[in-house]
């Protein structure tokens, strides 16, 4: 039996025929047909019927067991014929991050009223997280074609529930899809509702993925009004500064955010990499490869190895040992 026989509407009956009687793989199978044809009702039909049948027979525990991907858009329906649609949706927000190549979000039950008007502005806000947890690439039209039905929840559910945090951290959705005026949107809404550091750092990220590096600094700028003794803040702006090119800027931050933090290894690299840009000190860069192994990031780490490098008149063999540190960390 194929997914599109499934699709077109077989039955229940005929699914457990073909899988042996087994409710676990009558489940596979219709997850599959819902793969093919994610807005097609008949696969959701049978479903809700294994549901209604099997349910008192551990259906839901076989599915947990099985630890199948097929299972989840399965049990992320089954939690919304519960009324639990805070875990369906964000059991819905799992699968797409691993598949955001299927449109989920494109099921009948998430574009559903009840779904929608019960559904919490933190719990969507989590399932928009873990959309992005495995950094899939999503600013696409076609991706955006396929998350149109999670833009419609994030501005019917924003709207309802306009819970200044949460609606930062579903602008994050949107912005990673290329659709800014989105997340823009909702972070106004957030702010008309109350002004929050995190609404300002998720407009500081939007204004960057834009390109508009002094709209994001503005933006970072609010965020360390609103939290002035936060240090990542300040390396935040620091880095967009140094992007910018302007080191001095770069270091001052920092050292603020070691007045909050001083032991915060990621703030003590950035320190010594943008002093040893902006004065070519030896001392500095010979700090940065003492520190280099301990930061976990190697993008951000050969950043400021890049940065650091760049100083002036440092000593040649000491530049070819941080590029070294370099290379081999690339490894």
């Amino acid at each position: 039996m194929s997914n599109q026989s499934v699709a077109a509407g077989v039955g229940l009956a005929g699914v457990m025929a073909h899988c042996g009687g087994s409710p676990v793989g009558a489940v596979e199978l219709l997850v599959g047909a819902i793969a093919s044809a994610p807005a097609a009702p008949e696969p959701y039909a049978a479903l809700a019927e294994l549901w209604q049948d099997r349910r008192s027979d551990g259906l839901k525990e076989s599915l947990e067991e099985s630890g199948s991907l097929s299972a989840v858009p399965a049990q992320a329906y089954f939690l919304f014929l519960e009324g639990d649609m805070d875990n369906a949706v964000m059991a819905l927000g799992s699968v797409t991050g691993v598949r955001p190549d299927v449109a989920w979000g494109a099921a009948p039950w998430f574009g559903d009223a009840r779904f929608l008007g019960a559904v919490s502005a933190a719990a969507l806000a989590e399932a928009c997280l873990r959309t992005l947890d495995y950094g899939r690439d999503l600013d696409s039209d076609a991706m955006r074609k396929r998350f149109a039905p999670w833009f419609h929840a994030l501005d019917v559910v924003s709207e309802r529930d306009p819970v200044p945090e949460s609606l930062a951290a579903m602008a994050r959705l949107p912005r990673a899809c290329g659709r800014y005026e989105l997340s823009f949107a909702l972070c106004d809404r957030a702010d008309a509702v109350d002004p929050v550091m995190w609404t300002a750092l998720a407009r500081a990220a939007t204004w960057r993925a834009t390109g508009n590096l002094d709209q994001s600094a503005a933006a970072f700028e609010r965020a360390l009004l609103l939290e002035p003794d936060n240090w990542s803040l300040y390396l935040d702006l620091a880095d967009l500064r140094a992007e910018q090119g302007d080191f001095a800027a770069a270091a001052s931050l920092v050292d603020q955010g070691l007045g909050h933090e001083p032991h915060e290894v990621t703030l003590r690299a950035a320190s010594v990499a943008y002093r040893t840009r902006l004065d070519g000190s030896a001392d500095d860069l010979r700090a940065l490869i003492a520190l280099a192994p301990s930061l976990a990031n190697t993008t951000y780490r050969n950043l400021l190895i890049d940065y650091a490098c760049a100083g002036p008149k440092l000593p040649p063999e000491l530049v070819a040992e941080a590029r070294r540190i370099r290379r081999s960390q690339d490894g």
